[in-house]
């Protein structure tokens, strides 16, 4: 399959539709750099393109009815949108599904420590990442501390352009021989990423002053005590804005965008929709990055049994309708795929990568070795989609994560396809996935959007 730049068919109207695009969507990554920051600003901006809580219409009694937009949440970090179509909706609906979670490092329940004047936070990676890559780089604090009372308060931590940032220390080169020697994975310890959060003494106290004027801090900005850690979820991200890259503006840098580059092309291709045959649906969950396990990941009942209520609120709730739905769903995993890099080409394999600026990919199977926890799609589902891109002009492209012994990586397009519906995984190809800067291609995101809206409302 040849690969063909994306850019050169574009006139300048697709220029400008592609700038808007990505200027919302770099918004959307300042703004949602945790799962939880990812729910509540997809929830506004759903909620201004007319969508409403599901709730509200099973408290009211509301019937819904075809062209009805509404959404469900998922203890604040996934969420479910579906625009009702005219088609019954047991033939099946058109679903996307993409994950908000991203590597990073999690500060532990109980991580306040103080050693020889420096006052650190212990820390636990999620996900699969090169741990010496989030040394020495600035880094944000995000999250909620729940208190017994009941009150949740957001912390951020790193994001003001005149407020401090944390960080995790490096061996000085100068020292670093026997550090330099070691294997990559072993170069820095995951025990040795704590960040370093202060210096500066509390007057008054006897031992652990440091530790103590941190303390007192988080006492007056955020009402917590050292005990309210155990109830705390504070996620270390990359401090800073994404960027554009390149010098001719051509890409965008930030962290997180596997996978929110394919949550918010999802849900911007469910915002620029309005009617549809069949009931589309857009997916944007929790815990990928560790397995899709936990209440918030793909792996539980929420989607089912949010389709459950949606069929009751019909009017005609049967299992054997639930049943028949999922199994007829027609599904895209949204979720990126490995650019390929000529600097590292040792490991892909060229005739079966992605390129950057070639358009939305497709990965007929994920997976290690010999497709190992893959979903490997059929050739007659893969046709059906490949005639809707090619008849609404959308650049797409095939590829594998990388040399077959390489390595590989998963999806949640496995678990959807549990229920027996049709599922291949696509999206946007990445450079540097996993680092703590990611890097896409402006006219991926726009033809990967374009084919998302496509296959909505033609699947």
């Amino acid at each position: 399959m040849e690969r063909v730049s994306a850019w050169k068919k574009y006139k300048n109207k697709q220029i400008k539709e592609i700038e808007s695009l990505c200027k919302a969507y770099k918004d959307f990554l300042n703004e949602g750099k945790t799962e939880r920051e990812c729910v509540k600003v997809s929830i506004k901006l759903a909620e201004a393109a007319g969508y409403r809580n599901i709730k509200e219409y099973i408290e009211k009694g509301k019937s819904l009815t075809p062209g009805d937009k509404i959404y469900a949440v998922n203890m604040g970090k996934s969420l479910a949108l579906f625009i009702i179509g005219t088609e019954n909706i047991e033939n099946g609906m058109n679903i996307l599904g993409a994950h908000i979670d991203s590597p990073r490092l999690d500060v532990k329940q109980n991580p306040m420590l103080e050693k020889e004047g420096l006052a650190y936070f212990d820390t636990h990676y999620y996900g699969g990442i090169k741990k010496y890559q989030w040394a020495a780089t600035p880094l944000a604090i995000h999250g909620v501390v729940a208190k017994t009372n009941g009150e949740v308060t957001e912390v951020v931590i790193g994001e003001d352009k005149k407020g401090p940032v944390v960080f995790v220390s490096d061996l000085l080169v100068h020292l670093a021989g026997e550090q330099m020697d070691k294997k990559a994975a072993k170069a820095v310890e995951g025990e040795n990423l704590d960040i370093i959060v202060g210096t500066k003494p509390l007057s008054g106290e006897e031992k652990d002053t440091v530790k103590a004027n941190i303390l007192k801090i988080l006492k007056k900005k955020y009402d917590m005590d050292e005990a309210d850690f155990i109830s705390a979820e504070f996620e270390l991200v990359p401090a800073g804005r994404a960027r554009d890259a390149g010098i001719d503006e051509s890409m965008i840098m930030a962290y997180g965008q596997d996978d929110r580059v394919c949550a918010y092309t999802s849900l911007a291709a469910m915002l620029k929709t309005d009617g549809v045959k069949n009931t589309a649906c857009c997916l944007l969950v929790d815990k990928e990055e560790i397995g899709s396990v936990g209440a918030t990941g793909m792996m539980p009942r929420f989607f089912e049994n949010t389709v459950a209520e949606i069929i009751n609120l019909m009017g005609d709730y049967s299992e054997i309708k639930l049943r028949r739905c999922l199994a007829a769903s027609k599904m895209l995993s949204s979720d990126v795929s490995a650019a390929y890099d000529p600097i590292y080409w040792p490991y892909f394999e060229k005739n079966s990568s992605a390129y950057m600026g070639s358009g939305m990919v497709f990965n007929k199977f994920t997976g290690v070795n010999g497709k190992y926890n893959s979903n490997d799609a059929n050739a007659e589902y893969i046709a059906k989609v490949r005639k809707i891109m090619e008849e609404n002009d959308i650049s797409i492209q095939t590829g594998e994560l990388g040399r077959v012994d390489a390595g590989g990586g998963g999806t949640i397009a496995y678990i959807l396809a549990l229920y027996g519906m049709e599922v291949i995984d696509c999206g946007v190809p990445v450079l540097n996935m996993h680092a703590p800067y990611e890097v896409t291609c402006k006219a991926d995101i726009y033809e990967t959007m374009k084919g998302y809206k496509a296959f909505i409302m033609n699947a």
